[in-house]
């Protein structure tokens, strides 16, 4: 495989072969009579998509299958992501949400076909992080599982239960740190406190995610990766492994709820109007709901602080909120699904997103991965051709060819100090992601009107010592070109339509809830319409969309264009602005 070193290939060789050891020798291990303390559902599933599995439409892993009345593993997977869903199966909490007897059906035989199939050890889902998260969806909803099924059929799934724990027990601490290892952990918690005869077993599991917590969680409450969607991921861990152990009548280590502690009020930072996610560093906005509850459930009622949450800045007014990303990318280690979007910012207006970033096009292959990455896909300034920070050397990541973030900002520099100054709330930010290439220094100013229906903006480069300026003089004898091209872009949600007015001085932005906005061009810079593309996890294929586009040059070592945003027409109040539930199923 190209990029990827021979001892990358060996470790990959060598974790499967352990793999697959320890699956087979684990299932020698005694069975669990049954639960300790009766399961309850922690998980949230799509009503829509467990009707969806019912027809036999297996939308899994950005992938669709049409396989109605063919069990589901008897399905050639047509990728790795769909087959790791497919093992992972948190379909189960979908078809659970549906609730009929045919989903239950469904469930019980996918189940018990994978029982038959994979359970004594064999298949590509013994893994640690697929074996926890299958684990956590089977007792999540033994109940609805087991309705129906005899004692030779409930002996059978306690004999995969615990064998797939003890399994876990063994395997844990070779996944990944960050959020493989607490989802390992998690389900390693929540089986063996939850089986009868396994509780030894989730002893050193939550020694483990407590000293997870006090290395992997800063003080701030942020996660190396500055995913925000991840961050989600492990409070909602950290809440069910809590949960568990109470069931247990057993008390959480101090440092797990004091990592949710500080968890909890970030996620608050980085939560839209709309309730969703800021999409940044590889995250989405979360499915819905999920954020709310993993809030609600971590019982801390903290509100956002006055700093930066995990490196992002919070504006909020009215019903406008808007996130920016404030900080120097991640850390090499931890950039392997980071995003060159230094001073990107997001907007949404009750519960329409305006300005969004395009988004992890992780699910869509490789190409669209390394794209969605590029400073162009985020709402920022950019110079032509050139991202504010560089993909470096690829290398084999947990079964996927990854390439860290290099080469971005050193330095971002944020001025909140105004806060709310003259009726207004200020963010001032710089990076010097072009510093080496151009000799250059980005800024951006944001002001949002304390009713929150206008955002002004101003976006800039420029040479500010000599040192800087020599460079720039050389690349510009170098390049023999007349100054450097820069952009601003401002991606806009695929349900947002745009026009240019008839003076292509603005833009007119029309939301489906029947809410306006105008996009005026305030400097000389040239403004357009193009278009871009929305990458939201779940679809089969990228959704079409615009982008607001401001063109213009550095020259004389500066260059400079401003803009506004304002509403001009409200959400109508006779009209109860709700999203639509149910995803449309997508064919390709």
């Amino acid at each position: 495989m190209t990029g990827v070193t021979t001892s990358d290939r060996w470790q990959t060789k060598r974790a499967r072969w352990a793999n697959a050891y320890h699956a087979r020798r684990s299932g020698f291990a005694g069975a669990s009579k049954g639960f300790a303390t009766p399961p309850e559902p922690r998980t949230i599933g799509s009503y829509a998509k467990g009707r969806q599995l019912v027809a036999g439409h297996l939308q899994l892993g950005g992938e669709l299958v049409e396989a109605p009345g063919v069990p589901l593993w008897e399905v050639e997977p047509p990728s790795p992501a769909f087959r790791d869903e497919a093992q992972g199966c948190a379909w189960l909490d979908d078809l659970a949400a549906a609730g009929s007897g045919d989903a239950r059906r469904l469930a019980q035989d996918w189940v018990w076909g994978w029982i038959d199939r994979y359970g004594k050890g064999i298949g590509p889902g013994w893994t640690p992080e697929l074996t926890a998260r299958r684990l956590i969806r089977w007792i999540n909803n033994a109940q609805f599982l087991l309705g129906g099924k005899d004692a030779a059929e409930e002996r059978r799934f306690f004999k995969s239960l615990t064998h797939q724990t003890v399994y876990l027990s063994r395997r844990w601490d070779q996944s990944e740190h960050g959020l493989p290892r607490y989802e390992a952990l998690t389900g390693l918690i929540c089986a063996g406190l939850a089986l009868q005869g396994m509780e030894r077993r989730a002893k050193p599991a939550i020694e483990a995610l407590a000293r997870e917590c006090k290395a992997g969680i800063d003080h701030g409450g942020g996660i190396p990766t500055r995913n925000p969607e991840e961050l989600m991921e492990v409070l909602s861990f950290l809440t069910w492994s809590v949960a568990a152990l109470q069931g247990a009548d057993q008390r959480a280590p101090r440092r797990i709820t004091e990592a949710m502690e500080r968890i909890a009020p970030t996620l608050r930072a980085l939560r839209h109007a709309d309730g969703g996610l800021a999409r940044f560093h590889g995250g989405g906005r979360g499915a819905d709901g999920r954020l709310d509850q993993a809030l609600v459930a971590s019982g801390v009622r903290t509100p956002p602080g006055p700093d930066l949450a995990m490196g992002f800045a919070r504006l909020a007014a009215g019903r406008t909120s808007v996130i920016v990303d404030a900080a120097r990318p991640p850390r090499p280690a931890a950039a392997h699904n980071a995003h060159a979007s230094a001073t990107a910012f997001e907007l949404t207006s009750g519960r329409r997103p305006v300005i969004v970033n395009c988004g992890s096009g992780i699910s869509f292959g490789q190409d669209w991965r390394r794209a969605g990455r590029a400073t162009p896909l985020h709402s920022a300034l950019c110079i032509e051709g050139l991202s504010s920070a560089r993909l470096g050397p690829k290398r084999q990541q947990a079964g996927i060819l990854a390439e860290p973030l290099v080469e971005g900002p050193s330095d971002v520099w944020v001025d909140r100090s105004g806060g709310l100054a003259d009726g207004e709330y200020r963010l001032s930010m710089s990076h010097d992601g072009w510093m080496l290439t151009h000799g250059l220094t980005c800024f951006r100013e944001l002001v949002l009107s304390t009713d929150g229906r206008e955002l002004t903006g101003e976006d800039s480069l420029a040479a500010m010592s000599d040192e800087e300026k020599y460079l720039f003089d050389c690349l510009m004898e170098e390049s023999e070109t007349d100054g450097v091209g820069f952009t601003v872009r401002f991606h806009l949600h695929p349900d947002a339509e745009a026009e240019l007015d008839l003076g292509e001085t603005g833009v007119e932005i029309a939301l489906r809830s029947g809410e306006a906005w105008v996009f005026r061009n305030t400097s000389d810079a040239d403004l357009s319409i193009a278009p871009s593309v929305y990458l939201e996890r779940g679809r089969l294929k990228p959704r079409p969309s615009q982008q607001i586009v401001l063109t213009s040059r550095v020259s004389d070592y500066t260059g400079m264009v401003g803009w506004t945003l304002a509403k001009t027409v409200d959400t109508p109040s006779t009209l109860r602005d709700k999203e639509v539930a149910e995803m449309p199923l997508e064919r390709r």
